[in-house]
């Protein structure tokens, strides 16, 4: 009896665990920050592309990496390509950020392409050519990953009138005016 026990203890804990790090956030910095941010993006975006390109380094280097603020990226895919895109993601969180990093740094390499399928198979390559290690197939056929993803845009929606991406929330505050990073610079200032 006592075994039995011991073995559904250890398999809850192993399904906990598989469940911890699904739905664990994509985070860059102190956990502790005082400042939040929180960017609503879709993958296949290319305003999203332009703000990982042009705005977050800046944005990383000066307040994320001091310690003055986290990011958190949420999901709010535009199509299927773009949930597929965060699926994969999501599904490999220990290396989320930087799936999502090389994913918007090659955005026009992976998006093309004039049925799912296609840019599927494009977006398997991308990962296998940046060193991805990727189940593909378990990670865009996981329904408890889907779910996560699409609760992140119905979230968006409800609790922050998310319409189009990328959408920044600062401190749960919607940041309203133009994204660049002067713009952003200017109203974190305001909040140290």
């Amino acid at each position: 009896m006592r075994k039995l026990f011991l073995l559904i203890i250890l398999y809850l804990g192993s399904i906990s665990n598989l469940n911890a790090e699904i739905t664990n956030r994509l985070v860059s910095g102190n956990e502790n920050a005082k400042i939040t941010i929180i960017a609503y993006e879709s993958l296949t975006c290319s305003h999203c592309a332009n703000f990982h390109k042009d705005v977050y380094p800046q944005l990383k280097k000066d307040f994320i990496d001091t310690g003055i603020a986290k990011i958190e990226f949420r999901h709010f895919p535009l199509d299927i390509a773009a949930l597929n895109a965060s699926k994969i993601a999501q599904c490999k969180t220990t290396k989320g950020l930087e799936i999502i990093n090389t994913l918007y740094l090659n955005q026009q390499e992976w998006i093309k392409g004039s049925t799912v399928e296609e840019v599927n198979s494009n977006l398997q390559k991308i990962l296998i050519k940046k060193g991805f290690n990727v189940d593909f197939e378990a990670c865009i056929n996981n329904k408890e990953i889907e779910d996560y993803v699409l609760n992140d845009r119905i979230e968006g929606v409800k609790k922050f009138k998310v319409n189009s991406t990328p959408t920044i929330i600062i401190n749960n505050e919607k940041f309203e005016k133009s994204l660049n990073y002067k713009n952003l610079k200017k109203f974190l200032e305001k909040l140290i």
